[in-house]
């Protein structure tokens, strides 16, 4: 059996509070954290900007080759990730409503998929990264030594992320964002290639009503049961 790996992966649907608990966990542990997810909004973001058809294989890998992806670590546990995409910073371009639709239907293409699950292996080579996302403990990283799966109600996921939208200034309704979320989560679990769902020895936990500190309690006692 292969040996596990020095990383924790805390899989999930959108707005469940996968951002804010994996950056506590990562502080906690001194770990890096990879974060998936920018890496579709970012690959997505390019592909719109391009043009590009994802059903034509050629233009599709040419533009892909085109694209230099780059994460610049987080700067403390309440900061995103930062994003640069050929040089230039697209952190806060990648983290509208409407970007997380493209990368949902962008992450679902295989070719996209292979690339970026390539990059995000050479992430954890070493281990000691805390990575999350929607496939992480299932196909880039099945050998990781903590797998968590977190989930939440759609309505409150929707609250929260139109609460996440206001704090930065953006007004948004709440209709609309649980219908967004609604199609991304059919979107994320019904894709043929890798779709959402939790790793058979991933640890389910339910976070309506739970704040992330209370979260990332729970994860770290279970690490700190286990050593890493």
């Amino acid at each position: 059996m292969p040996e596990k790996k020095k990383i924790i992966t805390i899989d999930g649907p959108s707005g469940v509070g996968k951002s804010t608990v994996s950056r506590k966990v990562a502080a906690a542990t001194g770990f890096t954290y990879l974060d998936t997810g920018a890496m579709y909004r970012a690959f997505g973001l390019y592909l719109s900007r391009q043009k590009t058809d994802l059903n034509d294989a050629l233009a599709l890998r040419a533009t892909l080759e085109s694209l230099q992806l780059e994460l610049i670590p987080a700067a403390d546990e309440r900061s995103d990730v930062r994003v640069l995409v050929n040089g230039e910073d697209v952190s806060e371009a990648i983290r509208t409503p409407e970007m997380a639709m493209i990368a949902s239907r962008v992450s679902a293409n295989p070719l996209v998929r292979e690339i970026l699950t390539k990059i995000q292996k050479r992430y954890g080579h070493d281990g000691k990264i805390v990575a999350e996302g929607r496939d992480t403990g299932t196909v880039v990283f099945p050998n990781a030594a903590h797998k968590f799966f977190l989930d939440a109600h759609p309505e409150e996921r929707a609250r929260r992320r139109v609460r996440q939208l206001g704090e930065n200034g953006v007004e948004a309704d709440f209709k609309q964002i649980l219908a967004m979320t609604l199609e991304r989560d059919d979107n994320d679990r019904n894709r043929a290639v890798a779709p959402l769902r939790q790793a058979e020895d991933a640890l389910l936990i339910d976070t309506t009503g739970i704040d992330a500190e209370e979260v990332a309690k729970r994860i770290m006692r279970v690490v700190l049961n286990e050593a890493i």
